[in-house]
């Protein structure tokens, strides 16, 4: 099963297995029109900060959406709207969406593509140690720190609507979350898992893997192609 296939069957069950195709289809529908135009109830057209297709904005520091699982989005909006996350201005944004609102502008976000990591692990060279790859894939267990992959998947592709993709995130984006996780601005993990580890990261470490991130997708291409090269 591809990264496609496998973002829309995470939408329909999202819709239970009584939702039919044209409800879900009229959901994406009116999530594509609350991105493009706003809600006209206050919240703005969301393209207006994350781009025409939810591609985000590095230097604006806004993050990819596209391709997204849709209760991953969801359960961020709500916790814009709840103040277990808090940005001055998401939480008027999400204050002014329904939850049918939230539900529909989720599934939007999560119908259309993201970046595809999904490449073969024998593509990919051993981590250096104490580099960015090796932080991503075994952690820094000298300071109690787990591999991202771990949790966000292999190429931190992510894991189902709690863990989300972090390969091809803006590193502008992710390194204010990990800030965020740090300074109590945002606290809807599970378990208070990420302030913990954004606490014992340390700045060049924030630094380091939030690049890493950014441009795994092309690290992963230049692999792919290489290996491709190589085949006798």
């Amino acid at each position: 099963m591809n990264k496609r296939t496998r973002q829309l069957s995470s939408l329909l069950v999202i819709w239970g297995a009584c939702a039919s195709l044209p409800a879900w289809a009229d959901a994406i529908q009116r999530g594509q029109a609350i991105a493009q135009q706003g809600n006209g109830q206050g919240a703005i057209a969301c393209l207006s900060c994350h781009g025409p297709q939810g591609e985000g904005n590095a230097a604006g520091g806004f993050p990819r959406l596209a391709g997204l699982p849709a209760g991953y989005l969801s359960h961020q909006l709500r916790s814009y709207r709840d103040g277990t996350r808090q940005n001055p201005m998401m939480q008027p944004f999400a204050l002014a969406l329904t939850d049918e609102d939230i539900q529909a502008v989720s599934a939007y976000y999560a119908s259309l593509e993201g970046e595809d990591v999904n490449l073969p692990t024998s593509y990919q060279a051993a981590a250096p140690e104490n580099t960015a790859e090796w932080l991503a894939e075994r952690g820094d267990w000298e300071n109690t720190i787990p591999a991202c992959n771990q949790c966000h998947g292999p190429n931190g592709q992510g894991v189902g609507d709690t863990f989300p993709p972090l390969a091809g995130q803006h590193a502008s984006y992710l390194a204010a979350q990990l800030n965020a996780w740090r300074n109590g601005t945002r606290s809807n993990d599970p378990n208070g898992l990420m302030q913990g580890i954004a606490e014992r990261l340390s700045e060049e470490q924030i630094g380091l893997i939030t690049a890493y991130y950014a441009t795994l997708p092309e690290q992963l291409s230049a692999n792919a192609a290489a290996g491709q090269e190589e085949t006798p």
